[in-house]
């Protein structure tokens, strides 16, 4: 799938997402690449074969100072082939698409599992 393409699906994903989340994610950028790094896989999950779907990058919320004005964004990066290659299916596709932004914007947010529980994601 082409990016452009791919970019749609994530809008689309985006648009699923419940409120809180949505307005969280207005403050963090969405940046979509073919495959992370195996070297980022591998300290994220142990496994440099692991497959990654989105990773967040930045400091959480909860974690932020006054002082930090000078830090990067917070950003989620989406790994498209990552994410095509254990969904062919269009439907499951963007449902995971979902899945993933809302685990990584809830990193943001300092949320922990309980929460994503509560939303109905695991």
């Amino acid at each position: 799938m082409n990016r452009h393409r791919f970019q749609t699906l994530v809008q689309r994903a985006l648009e699923k997402i419940p409120q809180p989340f949505q307005q969280a994610m207005q403050n963090v950028a969405i940046v979509i690449e073919d495959w992370p790094d195996p070297e980022v896989v591998e300290e994220v999950t142990g496994d440099p074969d692991e497959l990654l779907y989105g990773l967040f990058s930045g400091t959480p919320l909860p974690e932020r100072r006054l002082d930090d004005s000078g830090e990067l964004p917070a950003m989620i990066t989406l790994y498209q082939r990552s994410l095509e290659e254990d969904f062919p299916d269009l439907d499951e596709l963007v449902e995971e698409i979902e899945i993933t932004l809302v685990h990584e914007v809830a990193h943001f947010m300092g949320f922990d599992e309980d929460i994503l529980r509560e939303y109905g994601y695991e």
